[in-house]
């Protein structure tokens, strides 16, 4: 993760405050931090592509990979929202929304970050191919 989202970001450290203040960080303002959320449903965004874990259609371009991203991060947006005690100002989710793509843009932009996350699953995909092609085949005997 440190590759994509070092400690010292924006991203780490809205993640860092939202996981540490979960049972407070709603009501430390009159309405919601937008900055935060957004910061946040970026890094959670990277964490769940790069676990694989709900990742069924690779994706086969910048753009495919980019849209992957956004949806795990209005995902996490909605679940926030939906778990704070503290009202969303208007227009809010439009501006968290247009944070969290501006930022999963730049991290895509810089460093070749792009074509290691393309890459990064269909490596992994081609050798579990290739081992299910080696393993041994059984017979079974019915009597």
């Amino acid at each position: 993760m440190d590759r994509l989202l070092a400690p010292q970001s924006p991203e780490a450290m809205a993640h860092t405050h939202l996981n540490e203040n979960w049972f407070s960080w709603d009501t430390e303002h009159p309405s919601l931090n937008e900055t935060l959320i957004s910061g946040c449903a970026a890094y959670e965004a990277f964490k769940r592509y790069l676990s694989g874990t709900d990742l069924y259609l690779l994706p086969r371009s910048r753009n495919e990979l980019e849209s992957i991203l956004r949806r795990y991060a209005y995902d996490c947006i909605h679940n926030t929202i939906a778990k704070a005690r503290s009202p969303l100002e208007r227009g809010g989710y439009s501006r968290i929304c247009h944070l969290v793509e501006k930022s999963i843009g730049n991290v895509l932009s810089e460093n070749n970050n792009a074509e290691y996350l393309l890459d990064m699953h269909h490596a992994h995909r081609n050798n579990v191919t290739a081992d299910m092609g080696r393993s041994p085949t059984r017979s079974i005997r019915i009597k």
